[in-house]
């Protein structure tokens, strides 16, 4: 970091060892007193944050709201995160590649919730800091003893959810290879967990994602892609496993997101454009994109349950299906 910029009284809380309800309030004036935030500001505010042991309550949301205000909304142009101010947090809020507090990780994923756009890495960057913690038990996430390494809990899913949808900011962004990559990671080393139900969901949606996008489609709101969808996480008896319940009706479901048109009176005439578009639109996916996805789910091995919904939705997306691919699709005919 540069060098940091303090007044009087801030610079007085760096030796107390100790941040006090009255002295955010303090803070407040100081910083926002004049409604900008400069870097020396923030810069001073993660020395508080790193020297001071013991922190009310109400210092988290004042140094995540601060720390926000100036990297998206003060740094030029408002709203669109820079790769160098993108370069400038990751350095600020890492030790040995990982977040260290639980803070610092919030704060990360508050200012892509609040960009408009940011650098694909960044967002990649706040995955695999999840990735840490679920694979590893490494990270800020297990400071609180709740998290189980090699298992993907509720919690875990919900925060990637929130991470994918963040970066998909005010536009129609599909999932980037790098966010794919990290969600594969993720499934591959979990495979053997009683991982929560919510985590098929997202991984089939989001993976779907990528390379539906890829192989021509129109990419829906992230938010729409990725909806949190409770059919999927059912479980009576009757209807049977996750792969079972996508292929009963959650499929069509997934399909309508790509290409349901978005000014249509009445649901009827919206599923039948929806068929009609989806017939125009499909392509056949390329050869990159068939062997990214058959060295990363058809590695000798049983296909996993998730797996054999996504090879389904792809035999479904897509009307000719890549050579690389076939004996992948003919495990689920």
């Amino acid at each position: 970091m540069g060098e940091l910029t303090m007044s009087a009284p801030v610079a007085g809380l760096a030796s107390k060892n100790r941040i006090t309800a009255e002295d955010v309030v303090m803070l407040r004036r100081e910083v926002f007193g004049d409604g900008v935030v400069t870097r020396g500001e923030a810069e001073a505010l993660f020395a508080l944050d790193a020297t001071a042991k013991d922190k009310c309550a109400q210092w988290p949301d004042f140094f995540i709201e601060a720390v926000t205000d100036f990297i998206v909304h003060q740094e030029k142009p408002a709203g669109y995160i820079s790769q160098d101010n993108a370069d400038w947090l990751v350095r600020a809020i890492s030790r040995d590649g990982m977040v260290d507090s639980r803070t610092e990780l919030e704060l990360l994923v508050h200012v892509l919730e609040k960009a408009k756009s940011s650098p694909n890495g960044l967002c990649a960057y706040a995955l695999e800091q999840v990735a840490h913690a679920v694979i590893d038990g490494k990270g800020s996430l297990m400071h609180d003893g709740k998290l189980v390494p090699g298992l993907i809990a509720k919690a875990e899913v919900e925060l990637l959810r929130r991470i994918l949808y963040a970066h998909g900011g005010d536009g129609n962004i599909a999932i980037t290879r790098a966010e794919a990559e990290m969600l594969f990671k993720i499934n591959e080393r979990t495979a053997a967990a009683d991982n929560d139900p919510s985590w098929n969901d997202l991984f089939v949606k989001a993976i779907a994602n990528f390379v539906m996008c890829s192989a021509g489609y129109e990419a829906p709101m992230r938010d729409v892609a990725l909806r949190r969808d409770s059919f999927f996480e059912q479980a009576e008896p009757g209807i049977g496993s996750f792969f079972g319940r996508m292929v009963s009706g959650g499929l069509a479901g997934i399909m309508e997101a790509y290409c349901a048109p978005g000014d249509i009176e009445s649901e009827w005439e919206s599923k039948n454009k929806a068929a009609e578009a989806l017939a125009r639109r499909a392509e056949t996916i390329d050869a990159s994109e068939a062997k990214w996805l058959a060295e990363r789910i058809g590695r000798d091995r049983p296909l996993r349950e998730n797996e054999r919904a996504l090879l389904t939705l792809i035999k479904h997306a897509s009307p000719e299906i890549h050579p690389v691919l076939k004996p992948l699709i003919d495990k689920v005919a």
